[in-house]
């Protein structure tokens, strides 16, 4: 009986947060109605949408190279192409139920391969902490708080391989198998998952373009709204995807800056963009799986 007490507390809390998320998205769209009905898309703004569905599936793509970037990290010799479409084949399972089957596909695809699953696991990990430390060197450009740039330092910290050697030793111990130890700090791949962010943020600025004008002096300001609800969405148990809470954050964080009428339009074109991205994504690495073993 004990043991199905966390399980109930993690569900229990998985629907409060989907619930609070839910009550306030409806507030919000309920409250600023009138503003997003009068939002209007012309031909610039067409072509910005066009743009920002590009630039937001090469982002996934280049996030596949970076996870290979990775294994490589591991001493495990993997081909960028082979990282690329393993990850757009499985990103899209993010939305089944759970929020993990996207992780399981990959860790089998490595295991296919010849990569154990520690290894692969391991990548899953670093490649979840990279993301989350680039995600809050973006979110430091225009809330400059203290709490981001202390999460922001810790992160960067914690993957030095004097700590995750340490995190790793413990692992191994409570698994009784060999642990595996890094020699070196993963700059490489820290340097991928800011470019992939980059990117990502690239997207949301050009799908923000598409309903208004951007000056120059907003633009760190989005772009630090963008990564901290990013940022909160990848980590905060919720829908699966993260949706909800992305755009509950970004109407919260950014509706203090830009119409909440604009920024209700932008997320919701966003999350059709990301979402279009990666099906593109997805099909297209069917695609070539098809040809490959045709």
């Amino acid at each position: 009986m004990p043991r199905s007490r966390p399980k109930f507390s993690k569900s229990a809390l998985r629907w409060l947060i989907l619930t609070t998320v839910v009550f306030f998205l409806f507030q919000s769209l309920q409250k600023h109605w009138q503003e997003v009905t009068k939002l209007r898309i012309d031909a610039a703004g067409v072509a910005c949408l066009a743009i920002a569905i590009g630039v937001t599936l090469f982002a996934h793509i280049f996030a596949g190279f970076v996870w290979s970037w990775i294994l490589r990290f591991l001493s495990y010799r993997v081909s960028g192409s082979w990282g690329a479409q393993t990850y757009l084949k499985t990103n899209i399972a993010k939305y089944l139920p759970g929020n993990v089957w996207h992780f399981y596909g990959r860790i089998r695809a490595a295991k296919q391969i010849g990569i154990p699953i520690a290894p692969a696991t391991l990548s899953i990990l670093l490649e979840s902490l990279l993301m989350a430390g680039a995600a809050c060197l973006f979110a430091i450009a225009g809330f400059h708080t203290w709490l981001q740039g202390a999460i922001a330092i810790g992160i960067l910290i914690a993957i030095h391989p004097i700590f995750l050697n340490l995190l790793l030793k413990q692992v191994g111990k409570l698994k009784q198998s060999t642990p595996i130890r890094l020699e070196r700090y993963p700059l490489l791949p820290l340097l991928g998952e800011i470019g992939f962010l980059g990117l990502r943020s690239i997207g949301f600025v050009l799908t923000f373009l598409t309903l208004r004008p951007i000056s120059g002096a907003e633009l760190p300001l989005l772009i630090s709204g963008f990564a901290w609800a990013w940022l909160l969405g990848f980590l905060i148990p919720g829908l699966p995807g993260g949706v909800g809470v992305f755009e509950a954050i970004s109407v919260a964080l950014l509706g203090q800056a830009f119409p909440s009428g604009q920024v209700l339009g932008a997320v919701v074109l966003y999350r059709f963009v990301n979402t279009l991205a990666e099906g593109i994504g997805a099909g297209l690495a069917a695609i070539d799986v098809q040809e490959g073993s045709g």
